[in-house]
């Protein structure tokens, strides 16, 4: 009989899941770094410019969402994938969906930058 795994150690597979994940998508995925690259860049200027607490609150909010949205936009291409390999209109239509998706985000979260850093430097 197999002695079933604690709550705790249930968690800290989870995490591992999800950093393993995490590890995954900044080393494979263009997209994603390119996005962390950003987030990176923007972080450190936020440091020179001096953010109140508030506009650190809404900018890491923004880099964690816009890196999120990436992630979901990935896995939803690798499910279409292996689910129908070859070119069809309806998985091509998810996967632009999708990509929509980040891309609507990606133009909020300039527009969110601007509002943030403009004033900054103008």
């Amino acid at each position: 009989m197999n002695k079933k795994e604690s709550f705790f150690i249930n968690r800290l597979k989870s995490v591992g899941y999800a950093l393993k994940g995490a590890w995954l998508l900044v080393k494979t995925e263009s997209s994603i770094k390119i996005q962390f690259t950003i987030g990176v860049i923007i972080t450190i200027i936020g440091f020179l410019v001096g953010l109140s607490p508030t506009e650190w609150m809404i900018q890491t909010l923004t880099i964690g969402l816009i890196l999120a949205l990436e992630g979901i936009n990935t896995a939803i291409e690798e499910m279409a994938n292996f689910v129908h390999p070859e070119f069809h209109p309806k998985i091509g239509l998810i996967k632009d969906l999708a990509a929509g998706a980040v891309f609507v985000f990606a133009l909020t979260a300039i527009i969110i930058g601007c509002i943030i850093y403009f004033p900054k430097f103008f």
